[in-house]
């Protein structure tokens, strides 16, 4: 027996060993299980470092900010401070060899200074395109790049839940970082409240700071989205981060690659809720679903297109709408000149209609107070379904917007932005109203004005 267990060693000793097998793309979900690595080298040298310098003013003196001693000295802008070079650390996407380059905003706000490092260790200086803090996207041109590794789109619309991702970025600032993951969720609507509401896809690969820019792939490599936040209390991962979508993110690159100053959203000209099971149960719906028709502005496309308040909105183009944020980012795939194809629901009937879409028509106008007024000086514009849809304010409102501040009213406290919509007692609702109120006027004032979602009253005295 001894002898016959010698025997059978020695056979398999002499048979030949397995020769390694080159990596491949798996190609199926059981091939998938061996590695991500030939989905990693694809994507991974598309995949960049930003680096973000920007010029803040750090304050030295204690009293620059306090409301009791600015009431005594005019400290004067930039009193008490000094400049200061801040760093910020991100990720970004190369999506076209000539050095086209996705990442987020709020990676590259305020930067005078971009330097991009790909994956090889090349750097590049960075130069803004187009950006835009509401889809907190931004788009790069690399100086003097060619033939730079690029990563295709993938078609977010395709995504499932339970499908395999990678997340490629710089965490932290310690170089290149793969983690993998699932889709954990799709139509995920908010996150940062600094930031606007969003419309994201979920993940569960492990995304921290330095991540953001980076790109969420799918197992063939693909961009699948720009991983953008986190959900977290500690600041590190929890496992729950969200990305733009990819169709997203083309809609953006394209706008500007043909030249946009600004991206561009197709104006609905309504205001939405999601149908709660109360509301199903009124709209005569079976289940909870799409999103009804609160309010709609009279130039709004939809109006033109026939549709009326009280009509449930369902889908567009075949995909499920039930909120605002899936409604506007609908909308915002298509583009400024796309046509919409709606789904909704009237009186327990399936309707659909073609809505021609277009940003939000300007109203136009402005006016300066003269001389002679409390506010003289001060520059208001009507406002309009524009100013409206950038303000972010309800179709309803009414009133006149600040865009300028110079001379008596400096001394209003007014600013910027803020919306007038009374004076002395009168209510503005446009610049007709505004020019009468300001005319003459005694030496005690009263306005008032909507700042930050904020009523405020504001008394001025003297003349």
């Amino acid at each position: 027996m001894r002898a016959a267990g010698r025997l059978c060693l020695l056979v398999l000793l002499a048979l030949p060993l397995p020769l390694p097998m080159a990596a491949k793309v798996p190609a199926s979900p059981a091939e998938i299980t061996l590695s991500f690595a030939p989905v990693v080298k694809a994507a991974a040298p598309a995949v960049v470092s930003i680096f973000a310098s920007r010029v803040v003013a750090e304050r030295i003196s204690p009293f620059a900010n306090d409301p009791f001693f600015s009431q005594f000295f005019d400290f004067g802008p930039g009193f008490g401070t000094k400049p200061r070079v801040e760093n910020a650390l991100g990720s970004g996407v190369i999506l076209r060899g000539d050095g086209i380059v996705v990442t987020n905003n709020h990676v590259i706000d305020g930067a005078e200074d971009i330097r991009v490092v790909l994956a090889d260790g090349r750097e590049f200086a960075g130069n803004v395109i187009l950006s835009d803090a509401g889809t907190d996207l931004a788009v790069i041109r690399l100086d003097g790049a060619e033939d730079l590794p690029a990563l295709p789109l993938a078609d977010a619309d395709l995504a499932e839940v339970g499908d395999l991702v990678l997340a490629i970025g710089n965490p932290f600032g310690v170089g290149q970082t793969v983690t993998s993951g699932i889709v954990s969720a799709l139509a995920r609507a908010g996150g940062d409240p600094a930031r606007g509401q969003g419309y994201f896809i979920q993940t569960d690969a492990p995304i921290n700071p330095g991540n953001s820019g980076g790109a969420l792939v799918d197992t063939e490599g693909r961009l699948l989205g720009i991983n953008t936040l986190i959900l977290s209390r500690s600041g590190g991962s929890n496992g729950i981060g969200f990305a733009i979508p990819s169709n997203l993110v083309g809609q953006y690159v394209a706008q500007a690659e043909a030249g946009a100053a600004r991206f561009a959203r197709p104006w609905s000209g309504i205001e939405v809720q999601r149908v709660d099971a109360d509301m199903a149960e009124a709209l005569d719906l079976d289940t909870p679903e799409g999103a009804v028709i609160s309010h709609l502005h009279p130039d709004s496309p939809f109006a033109r297109a026939g549709f009326r308040t009280g009509d449930v909105v369902t889908g567009i183009g075949g995909h499920a709408v039930n909120g605002p944020a899936e409604l506007d980012y609908r909308l915002a795939v298509l583009g400024p000149d796309g046509t919409a194809t709606v789904q909704y629901r009237r009186g327990g009937r399936e309707e659909i209609a073609d809505v021609a879409l277009a940003a939000a028509p300007e109203t136009g106008g402005n006016l300066t107070v003269g001389p002679g007024s409390r506010l003289s000086g001060l520059t208001v514009a009507a406002l309009g379904p524009g100013l409206i849809d950038q303000l972010g304010l309800p179709l309803s409102a009414t009133g006149v917007v600040v865009t300028g501040v110079a001379g008596p009213a400096r001394a209003t406290n007014l600013r910027p932005g803020d919306i007038v919509v009374g004076i002395n007692g009168t209510a503005i609702r446009d610049l007709a109203d505004f020019d009468a109120a300001t005319r003459g006027g005694g030496r005690t004032w009263t306005v008032e004005f909507i700042r930050g979602g904020q009523r405020v009253r504001l008394r001025l005295s003297g003349g």
